[in-house]
């Protein structure tokens, strides 16, 4: 048999030899891609592979519950019904499913379709939150039609709850969907989209204690994008591949709802106002009123815009706290100061008398005016009538810097350390500040304003209640405490909150038992400006004050067109009872345009008329 010999210049071995230079071409351009897949991009398709039916789950830490001091649950967390869309298998055939079954509002149907469905990149292999806090019965219309809705899941997870609504809602603050700035700001949080974070109040406040730390685990999807319960797909996940979450920690508060709630049924009559009940001896804050107050249950829910804005644009300010954060003139509860640095020092006797004509001259053409013409008082009888005319004359002798002073020693002028919603410190002048600000400089009708609560004197209403229970506790200074203790999700304690004592002001016995006998007179002695308000039986010593928002002529107080942000705050700072005190309590009556002896003292009384009935009722 012969050999077939190919010639190189022959036509066949030509071809034959472009044919193995083809061959040889097609299988190097075959493993070079394979090259680049496998070991170039091998990681990045791998992980693709892996998303096509491997996914990620994130699990929430539950929230750390909110108690009061005798157990009642003021914030908790329920179950909310949230679905869930992963792109790459939801279709629009089920989209349109979707429509039909459920009526959805538009936004979350435009939400899904330019959202949800048009996500791109990995993004669609992602199970992404679609709708938020859906009824119970949608979750079950949707769960028995899951067939018909691939790439759909429905995720229990917990809400926010606060079943007492708007008890004590500046305090208890509120949580919400975190934003661009949140993620931006809080970065040491490590928040995620769709987390939640307090906003205000306590939920912001201790937002790390109550968080907890989440959890995460991992599924396996089908090419349909369900779920597989096999339990041996479970060696293609990663490991761990379930981590559970955290709780939160709980906060045991020092406030009790009973009290609380007496105490915004006394407020309810005014429209704005601020009131504040704590335990003498230890700073303890029994109730926290800010008004007018707001739901937080509505705003840590689906709040629509047009709600929003009126929340936020009403003039009676709902969103802001009037204890801790809004600041004001004190107005005649501020005489105390003047009082105190006056007999401390020696700069008046108490057998002393002034004659009050219903102004004060000052200069040649300048002069001071008191409520009314009240004769000769000494420094006991000008604290119980709230004397304006004698508080001019002894601001005189204590001085500006002096008076600033002992304001600073009670607490007046910065923060109480209470450090709640950006707790203002007020502001107390002094002579130094007058001559930065002013052209003029210092001048003393400054002094004379400064001595009853009005000029450039700004406080608190926790302030005012630290004040006046440093009084009741002749000297000691306790700072305001609302957390009685921390614990973990099992009950277990994990931290227990002292009474701090900011410091001790070691002023003579008998300047303590000045002020407070001069304070029970302005309740118990028919001259006191307190004294139509007093209720029999109820040992009660305090101060009222009515402070003037504006210059403006009385006269146009009584006239219809005058404007309700123009007239004057009424006071009321009293603790109970005269001696060994329990409580301090200090109301405030926003723009009110009456004597604060028929407004605020009527509303104090009340509460500490409350307060016993309470707590006599749980010693039977």
């Amino acid at each position: 048999m012969r050999r077939l010999l190919l010639s190189e210049n022959s036509e066949f071995g030509k071809k034959f030899r472009y044919a193995q230079i083809f061959i040889i071409a097609c299988f190097l351009i075959l493993a070079g891609r394979l090259v680049q897949l496998q070991v170039v991009y091998g990681s990045e398709y791998r992980a693709l592979s892996n998303h096509n039916f491997l996914q990620k789950r994130r699990i929430d830490a539950p929230r750390g519950l909110i108690y009061d001091k005798q157990g009642t649950v003021l914030a908790k967390n329920i179950v909310a019904f949230n679905v869930y869309i992963t792109p790459l298998f939801f279709k629009e055939r089920s989209f349109q499913f979707l429509i039909r079954l459920l009526d959805l509002p538009q936004s979350d149907i435009d939400f899904i379709k330019h959202r949800i469905m048009m996500a791109d990149g990995r993004k669609r292999t992602y199970s992404l939150l679609a709708i938020r806090d859906i009824p119970k019965e949608w979750a079950m219309i949707l769960e028995s039609n899951k067939n018909y809705l691939r790439g759909l899941d429905i995720v229990p997870q917990e809400k926010r709850f606060y079943p007492q609504g708007a008890l004590a809602s500046h305090l208890m603050g509120f949580v919400s969907e975190v934003n661009r700035e949140d993620l931006d700001n809080f970065k040491e949080y490590k928040y995620l989209a769709l987390d939640w974070r307090g906003k205000t109040g306590l939920e912001w406040k201790y937002e790390k204690q109550m968080r907890g730390e989440r959890g995460y685990v991992w599924r396996i999807l089908d090419a349909r994008g369900r779920r597989v319960h096999d339990p041996k797909s479970r060696r293609w996940m990663p490991k761990p591949w379930r981590k559970d979450p955290v709780p939160g920690l709980n906060l045991h508060l020092t406030i009790d709802a009973h009290i609380q709630r007496a105490v915004e049924q006394a407020m309810s009559v005014y429209n704005s106002g601020a009131a504040v009940v704590m335990e003498v001896k230890t700073g303890k804050i029994l109730a926290y009123t800010s008004k007018p107050s707001f739901d937080p249950n509505e705003l840590s829910g689906k709040l629509s815009t047009t709600r929003a804005h009126e929340i936020y644009a009403n003039p009676l300010k709902p969103m802001l706290d009037k204890v801790s954060q809004g600041t004001y003139f004190p107005g005649s509860t501020y005489k105390v100061i003047p009082a105190i640095a006056a007999v401390e020092e020696q700069l008046i006797q108490h057998e002393e008398y002034h004659l009050c004509k219903g102004w004060y001259e000052y200069g040649r053409n300048s002069s001071f005016r008191c409520t009314h013409s009240h004769g000769l008082m000494n420094i006991h009888s000008a604290v119980v009538s709230s004397c304006n005319v004698f508080f001019f004359m002894l601001s005189e002798r204590v001085g500006m810097d002096r008076m600033a002073r002992y304001a600073r020693l009670f607490g007046f002028g910065t923060p109480t350390g209470f450090n709640l919603n950006h707790e203002k410190g007020g502001f107390i002048p002094t002579k130094q500040w007058y001559a930065q600000k002013f052209m003029e400089g210092f001048r003393i009708g400054h002094t004379l304003n400064s001595a009853i609560g009005q000029g450039n004197v700004k406080a608190t209403v926790l302030q005012t209640a630290m004040v006046y229970g440093a009084i009741a506790n002749r000297g000691k200074l306790v700072q305001p405490q609302i957390i009685e203790k921390m614990t973990d999700y099992q009950g277990n304690l994990v931290r227990g909150f002292s009474p701090i004592i900011k410091r001790e002001m070691g002023f003579k016995p008998e300047t303590y038992d000045f002020i407070i006998n001069a304070l029970s007179g302005v309740v118990n002695e028919p001259t006191g400006t307190a004294y139509k308000s007093r209720i029999n039986g109820l040992s009660v010593a305090g101060k009222t004050g009515t402070a003037q928002v504006r210059k403006i002529n009385r006269d146009v107080l009584n006239k219809e067109e005058a404007k309700w942000s123009h007239l004057d705050h009424a006071w009321f700072a009293g603790f109970a009872p005269v001696h060994d005190s329990e409580i301090v309590v200090v109301v405030l009556i926003e723009h009110v345009g009456v004597f604060a002896s028929k407004a605020a003292v009527p509303v104090t009384m009340n509460i500490i008329r409350k307060y016993y009935e309470i707590m006599g009722n749980r010693k039977r």
